[in-house]
């Protein structure tokens, strides 16, 4: 059995006074939490995924505090269990994401979560796989499931597939008999694409521009377009007037001429703006637009059932080998403070896991 925890335990946090300043990472002690009550699971954590803080979606909900709980993609095993579980029993080892509003960090040894957040996690999995996959593959599927309709010899648009959340995504696609095309920002991230197995169809090379991206996109399907785009943002404006760090994405115009009739586009781009001649233009083919917003399955009011289907089938895909995630050499707790760092400014391509 596994031995309760009866220390003061160190969690990491965020600190942030204003909107504009940067977010600070600080650790705080902790006091051992409290016999877990009804239909809460105390987790005893074995593996927590570092992911970017959307802190501009939390001060709209209004959830701004001094200090924010960091980490939500956790693994690991169940110490004690409420008078209302029915799913968990002490010693199962367990994988899911913390909600937005959860009190407790996933950096840190022992966390609370109500247990329709859970899924038990298979044996042959690892705690740095369960953990780093989780969240990339709620985001696949929600894209390539719920917001668009996948199947079998659909032609797949998966912008920045060497990103975490690409390489999933890819896999889905090419595990459900889609024929995909993706865009590789360096040569490095050109040849993780060509090595993936089974073999994406072709991989567009963008580290000098998008400016054949819809042309290799309507040679690739013999002037159709694509059926399906998931983004990885876009630009809006012309160059003059974007940001240097958005210039390396595709206009949005590249991605309505690529974008066949009936076509699905899935983009990340939360202040996406179209004029009337966009929305023609979408009119014309028949098209639709939908938002991939990361926490959507936190902020709606959705069958509770949906999530932890999406939860179970993800770990599924992690344990027959379907996906495989692009991670990094897990760290101990210590380093978690600068990992934040360098991930809040989006500077890292692989998943970055604490292990404990």
């Amino acid at each position: 059995m596994t031995k309760p925890f009866e220390v003061t335990m160190k969690g990491l946090y965020f600190q942030q006074n204003s909107p504009n300043e940067e977010v600070t990472f600080v650790f705080q002690e902790r006091e051992n939490l409290p016999v877990t009550e009804e239909n809460y699971v105390k987790l005893q954590v074995k593996a927590c995924a570092l992911s970017h803080i959307n802190t501009k979606l939390l001060a709209e909900l209004k959830m701004e505090k001094e200090f924010f709980p960091v980490g939500r993609e956790v693994a690991g095993i169940v110490l004690d269990v409420g008078s209302k579980v029915s799913f968990f029993q002490p010693d199962d080892e367990v994988v899911g994401i913390l909600p937005l509003d959860s009190e407790d960090p996933g950096l840190c040894e022992a966390v609370r979560v109500h247990e329709h957040y859970l899924v038990h996690k298979p044996e042959k999995v690892s705690w740095t796989e369960a953990a780093g996959t989780i969240r990339d593959g709620v985001r696949a599927y929600t894209a390539l499931h719920y917001l668009s309709p996948l199947s079998a010899g659909k032609a797949v648009l998966i912008m920045d597939g060497a990103s975490t959340l690409g390489t999933i995504a890819i896999q889905l696609a090419l595990h459900r008999g889609a024929r995909v095309i993706s865009t590789a920002g360096s040569p490095e991230d050109k040849q993780h694409l060509e090595r993936l197995r089974p073999p994406i169809a072709r991989v567009v090379d963008v580290s000098h521009g998008n400016t054949r991206m819809a042309e290799s996109c309507l040679e690739e399907t013999g002037g159709l377009g694509v059926d399906i785009v998931l983004d990885a943002g876009v630009r809006l404006y012309s160059e003059d007037d974007e940001p240097a760090g958005k210039l390396h994405l595709p206009h949005k115009h590249d991605i309505l001429t690529l974008l066949g009739v009936g076509g699905h586009w899935v983009t990340t781009e939360e202040n996406l703006q179209l004029d009337p001649p966009d929305c023609h233009c979408l009119f014309l083919k028949g098209a639709t637009v939908a938002f991939l917003n990361d926490d959507v399955w936190n902020l709606s009011n959705v069958q509770q059932g949906k999530y932890l289907c999406i939860l179970k089938d993800v770990m599924e895909k992690l344990s027959t080998g379907v996906f495989r995630p692009r991670l990094e050499e897990p760290i101990p707790l210590h380093e978690a403070k600068v990992s934040m760092e360098v991930v809040q400014k989006n500077q890292g391509r692989k998943k970055q896991v604490v292990r404990f």
